[in-house]
């Protein structure tokens, strides 16, 4: 299925912020009374919640979009870490005159999400955190995952991108089981991203992120909002052991441990399952009942 019929439904336009100039923005559900926005990975784009905007939009107001520096938005700025690209949130909230919502943010989005609870508390209602960077890492695995990591990237960055290495690297976002989901369509609009002029210009700023990953930690026994940790057994960066860590220091949080087979997307590989948990967590504040692993 095309991305676009996905999206069928969702309003793609661009909005103006001081600082960052244009951002893209999927939107669908206007007139909800209340806002999810949701927020993509590094190196990502809006399109990593093809399979969730108009499905959440039936409760909300939903709005993804891309970072900058990342997909189609503006790149202008000089410095790209999960504290600018909290301001970036604050100032597409300020555009689109949200004065708080309901954050769910996938890897970096995660991580931007978790340091924007902190520092605004007032402008968050609910807080979920998918597969989220920003923990600490507690691990031996954990540790070798992220060096794992920074060689996927560094083969976008230090060489031409190709379809080779961009398919490697969307592989490493998905389960075994998922890699049938990497159409040739999601793969040619990501290598066609990558290799634009501009994105090739950032992408050393943005990647170099990865290396300072412990400088910019989430404040987690600062987060004062419902928050979830929404996770997989099989991520492949931020394992079992850093979550479970990193739960027992947030004073109201909850942990979902996906039941389908997914990895560092879950959103986009189970989207049924991820569509269903958080209606109900940003609805309620509840997740659905787990058996104990």
């Amino acid at each position: 299925m095309s991305l676009w019929l996905d999206f069928l439904g969702a309003e793609i336009r661009y909005v103006s912020t001081p600082t960052f100039g244009r951002i893209r923005i999927a939107e669908a559900g206007r007139g909800n009374k209340e806002v999810i926005l949701l927020q993509h990975g590094l190196n990502g784009h809006l399109e990593a919640y093809a399979k969730n905007l108009v499905a959440l939009s039936e409760k909300f107001h939903v709005i993804a979009f891309d970072y900058a520096g990342h997909g189609l938005s503006a790149k202008t700025v000089d410095e790209y870490n999960p504290a600018v690209f909290a301001e970036q949130l604050r100032e597409l909230m300020d555009a689109l005159d949200i004065e708080s919502a309901h954050l769910s943010g996938e890897s970096l989005g995660g991580w931007v999400s978790g340091i924007f609870a902190a520092k605004y508390p007032q402008r968050v209602r609910r807080l979920m955190l998918n597969t989220a960077g920003g923990i600490p890492v507690v691990s031996a695995k954990g540790r070798q995952d992220m060096q794992n990591f920074i060689a996927l990237n560094k083969a976008n960055v230090d060489v031409v991108p190709n379809r080779d290495t961009v398919t490697a690297r969307m592989k490493w976002l998905m389960h075994p089981n998922n890699h049938h989901l990497l159409q040739e369509e999601l793969i040619d609009l990501r290598l066609r991203i990558y290799l634009a002029a501009d994105t090739r210009r950032v992408a050393p700023k943005i990647n170099a992120v990865i290396q300072r990953h412990d400088e910019f930690l989430i404040p987690l026994e600062s987060l004062r909002c419902e928050t979830l940790f929404l996770w997989t057994l099989d991520n492949p960066i931020h394992d079992m052991e850093a979550v479970e860590a990193a739960v027992k220091r947030v004073p109201d949080s909850r942990f979902y441990v996906m039941q389908g087979d997914a990895a560092h997307w879950p959103q986009y590989e189970i989207p049924d399952e991820f569509n269903a948990v958080a209606t109900q967590f940003f609805s309620t504040g509840e997740v659905p009942a787990q058996a104990k692993r």
